[in-house]
């Protein structure tokens, strides 16, 4: 009996049975292999997913943001003189202001002021004979422009005490976008670079007006005025802010801001179309006079850089006179349209700072027209 039991035993522990074991666990290895590969690809696949949606979420932010900005800008160009036309001292700085504020109200990129009295004037560094003095009218409303677009919290910074300032607080305040409060929030904001020591490798320190300073991405000069972008995410904690430098034309481009605008003096009227900062030069020039075409009977091209010049006192036939780089006596044939911006009007002048109020009012319009994705955007 014992011996058929052994027998059976060995029957059941045979070789054979052995191998059909082995193999049934190898084949459950391997199920278990192909399982995990398949289940590895579906989180590869899934995470390609993820990343190719947050490239294509992004790449349609950064489309919006490109549509939001705007790449166009405006210029303004005006006489000094038109200082002239105020009878105090007082009245000059609070002309500046008007001329200022609505340079502002039209989002006006560049404030070009040329000279009619040939005088080679280039700067406003420096010290000069005092407001209303012959010859210096440009350099006060240069000097007043460049005052007012300053954000508040920096003017003490880079302007200092000056006769042609004393009434500045006379102005009205411009209000633009980049003059921030102290606990605004934004993106971008204009600052000073501290002469302040840092660790190796860590950018320079800048006021932008805040409670704490920024810590910028790079050594810059200590004294500039720069365009601080801030990052988006910050350490509440830490005693600075994190930013990086930007051009000062990104927030217009990319953000659709309003930042300001620049002044530049020309020695004369021919000046400001030759020594223009745009590579290209500027692609639509506007005159404005009395004798020009109506403006309701125009429509402008597309341009990327336009410009608008007023006259003086004796309107753009005086600053054609007096430009002795010009041979010609009819202003109109300088500019690619010469506009009457209010036709039948009532005086029998307009002051400048009125006239560029009234221009500006009917180009809005049209430059609208010309670029119809920015008016609807905003």
């Amino acid at each position: 009996m014992s011996e058929v039991n052994a027998s059976k035993d060995r029957k059941r522990t045979s070789p054979q049975d052995d191998d059909r074991t082995d193999w049934k666990k190898l084949k459950a290895e391997r199920k278990e292999v192909k399982k995990r590969i398949k289940e590895k690809k579906l989180i590869q696949q899934l995470d390609k997913q993820r990343e190719d949606e947050a490239a294509a979420e992004e790449e349609t932010l950064e489309q919006t943001e490109k549509k939001k900005g705007r790449q166009y800008t405006v210029s303004i160009a005006l006489p000094g003189s038109v200082l002239d036309n105020a009878q105090s001292t007082e009245l000059r700085t609070y002309l500046a202001g008007q001329i200022a504020r609505a340079c502002v109200v039209f989002s006006v990129d560049e404030i070009v002021v040329f000279d009619e009295e040939g005088d080679d004037v280039k700067s406003v560094e420096g010290q000069f004979n005092g407001v209303g003095k012959k010859g210096q009218a440009c350099i006060q409303l240069a000097r007043i422009l460049q005052y007012l677009e300053c954000p508040q919290y920096l003017r003490k910074c880079f302007f200092p005490k000056h006769q042609d300032l004393q009434y500045a607080g006379l102005c009205n305040p411009l209000d633009s976008p980049h003059h921030m409060r102290i606990d605004e929030e934004a993106d971008y904001r204009e600052g000073i670079v501290l002469e302040r020591p840092t660790k190796p490798g860590k950018g320079s320190l800048v006021n932008c007006g805040m409670r704490k300073e920024v810590q910028i991405d790079k050594q810059l000069q200590s004294g500039l005025r720069v365009t601080v972008q801030l990052s988006k995410t910050q350490n509440k904690e830490s005693r600075l802010l994190k930013g990086v430098v930007v051009s000062p034309y990104k927030p217009r481009t990319e953000g659709g801001l309003y930042w300001g605008y620049s002044v530049r003096l020309a020695s004369c009227l021919s000046n400001v179309f030759t020594e223009s900062p745009y590579e290209e030069g500027y692609d639509l020039t506007i005159g404005t006079s009395d004798k020009g075409s109506n403006i309701d009977q125009t429509t402008l091209f597309p341009f990327r850089h336009l410009l608008v010049v007023f006259g003086g006192l004796q309107g753009l036939e005086a600053s054609v006179d007096t430009d002795p780089e010009l041979e010609v006596t009819d202003p109109s044939v300088l500019f690619d349209l010469y506009l009457n911006t209010c036709p039948s009007q009532g005086s029998r002048t307009i002051r400048t700072e009125e006239a560029i109020l009234i221009s500006m009012s009917g180009l809005r319009p049209k430059i609208a027209a010309v670029f119809p994705d920015l008016s609807d955007a905003s």
